[in-house]
């Protein structure tokens, strides 16, 4: 359930009942547990513009509100702040109701979109590097929780698998080939780009070839198409070992390349002329952006033709868009990816709003994120200054993560010492990115993110381990439901339960928001919630009906911590 959500319905009818039908109202969990569970923050505002006492305004609410069913009081506060305590009653039902329901009683909120998230979308002609992690697991953990709150949602993997540079490679591969190469040389496709980038710009005869290959490919050659599929293949590979470690939900069906779009831009960049949205200059074709600043003294223009009838990125996106709309039939287009596009993006947007491709009951947006940068503030390189390969800097956390787990237990066999430092590891580099606010640039710093101290995946991982533990002492297991009655007695049970109670309130506005690092600050709270909870509250020394109540709220905490960390992509242990 969504507490958020049934204390608004209350509260909208006590400000009916205050005179206050019209006015905002400002509702949000309380930062404080002195403060109480919730807070209306609106009555101050609403009291200046009617020119009435806020306290008197606030407690004519508080009033109202003193008998809602959900809360055990509502107490004025300050200068007009009104202070909401969820009743005991009520937490104790709907913990009661989350332990016995496979979902942690959420609901289906966004059953009626239909999302499509544009995400990790790699170019082919290299492996992958840190640069694409953002965008793949960002969008991964969006896929999961808006499929999770019951959207329907389409992953495409935007592939940068066309244009000239394919032209340079096949011709680098038939040479391979000849000379019984090719294995040899596909196994490290970074280098393979290398290679063939210095055979194209050192022999001017391979640059010839490499050219006539563009047209060929681009004219449906079938040999050279056929050697096209082939390194797709290869590469698309490389990009789905990276997936499935870093274990996404996307895979090679999720796969739609700019090739895929090839037919349709010519035939997009006609409608735009036909319809006077776009513009010949000296034969480039493009759309005047009236409505974007000027720079320079001119109208920005978006291009999607150039001059000798070439395409752009803007034309593949254009038909990418319009397929989307009408082929998927989504209301919700999401695009992840990093902030250096945010005004193509916005073009994109408004050229498809202005020819009738992007309907108004239409969602799109960019989902912007920052860079990932080294403790020398600069982006993310080796230490000779190359782009790291994603695959070297997963192998390093896993390695990091196993000689941390030798020095903390050194009795484990090393096939335990492997699944463990597999998903701590990983887990630390994905949730070390998602538990930041994704606009902004963050430092990559190996110390913190596998550190069990703090806001880190370790830790969150020890917690659930933690409460798997003490509930095989008590004989039980997290995944059986639970009888009996809860009692909840303590401030640190009610602080607990409040908190467990508002987890689909979080994923909402995750969902909405489209930023992860609510849900990862949500997961932190409640392990150091349930930390204070353990620490002050004994559970199997307590008497019989305490010790039950006591371990159904341990229970509910392992479910929804792990049921957290997968909507993040991270994966929980029984033992660390």
């Amino acid at each position: 359930m969504n507490i958020l959500n049934e204390l608004t319905q209350s509260v909208e009818n006590a400000f009916l009942a205050a005179g206050l039908a019209d006015e905002p109202i400002i509702l949000k969990a309380s930062s404080n547990p002195d403060f109480g569970d919730y807070q209306i923050n609106g009555v101050m505002g609403a009291a200046k513009k009617l020119k009435k006492n806020p306290r008197e305004l606030a407690a004519q609410v508080a009033h109202v509100l003193a008998d809602c069913p959900l809360l055990a009081k509502a107490e004025v506060a300050g200068p007009g702040f009104i202070n909401l305590t969820l009743s005991t009653d009520f937490i104790e039902k709907n913990i009661q109701a989350a332990l016995n329901d496979n979902r942690q009683n959420v609901g289906l909120p966004e059953k009626n979109q239909t999302v499509v998230i544009d995400y990790s979308s790699p170019n082919l002609a290299k492996e992958m590097h840190v640069g694409h992690l953002r965008s793949t697991i960002i969008g991964d953990a969006l896929h999961r929780v808006l499929r999770f709150l019951g959207a329907t949602v389409m992953a495409q993997n935007h592939v940068g698998d066309w244009g000239t540079q394919f032209g340079m490679l096949v011709a680098y591969l038939v040479e391979q080939q000849k000379i019984g190469n090719e294995n040899i040389a596909l196994a490290d496709l970074e280098q393979f780009y290398r290679n063939a980038k210095v055979r194209f710009d050192e022999d001017a005869a391979f640059a010839d070839t490499a050219r006539q290959y563009v047209v060929k490919l681009q004219s449906g050659d079938d040999e050279v198409l056929k050697l096209w599929r082939y390194f797709v293949e290869i590469s698309l590979q490389h990009a789905q070992n990276i997936y499935t470690r870093l274990n996404t939900l996307l895979t090679p069906e999720n796969v739609r390349g700019e090739s895929f779009y090839n037919k349709d831009l010519q035939p997009t960049v006609d409608e735009l002329l036909q319809k006077g949205i776009a513009r010949t200059d000296n034969g480039t074709k493009l759309v005047d952006l009236p409505e974007f600043p000027e720079r320079d003294g001119k109208t920005p223009v978006f291009i999607v033709q150039k001059q000798d009838g070439g395409f752009l990125y803007a034309s593949t996106d254009m038909a990418c868009l319009r397929f989307r709309v009408n082929a998927l039939h989504a209301n919700r287009i999401a695009y992840v990816v990093d902030a250096r596009q945010s005004l193509h993006f916005a073009a994109l947007f408004s050229v498809c709003r202005k020819a009738g491709w992007l309907p108004e009951n239409v969602v799109a947006e960019h989902i912007a994120f920052g860079t990932m940068l080294g403790k020398d503030g600069k982006p993310f390189k080796t230490r000779s200054g190359d782009t790291v390969k994603l695959a070297d800097l997963l192998d390093e956390a896993v390695s990091r993560a196993a000689d941390l787990v030798r020095q903390k237990n050194a009795d484990l066999s090393n096939e335990e010492v492997a699944q463990i430092a597999n998903a701590v590891g990983i887990g630390a580099v994905k949730y070390a990115d998602l538990c930041k606010n994704r606009t902004s640039d963050y430092v990559f710093d190996w110390d913190n993110m596998l550190s069990f101290d703090g806001n880190t995946a370790p830790y969150l991982q020890y917690a659930y381990t933690r409460v798997a533990s003490l509930l095989r002492k008590a004989g039980d297991d997290i995944s059986n439901s639970v009888s009996g009655s809860l009692n909840i007695r303590e401030s640190a049970e009610h602080r607990l339960g409040v908190c467990l109670l508002q987890f689909e309130e979080v994923l909402v506005s995750v969902a909405k928001s489209s930023c992860p690092h609510y849900l990862a600050a949500y997961l932190y709270q409640l392990a150091t919630l349930f930390s204070h909870f353990y620490e002050h509250c004994p559970i199997l020394s307590a008497d019989e009906n305490v010790k039950n109540s006591r371990l159904a709220i341990a229970k509910l905490t392992g479910k929804t911590l792990k049921q957290g960390l997968n909507l993040l992509g991270i994966e929980v242990l029984e033992v660390m």
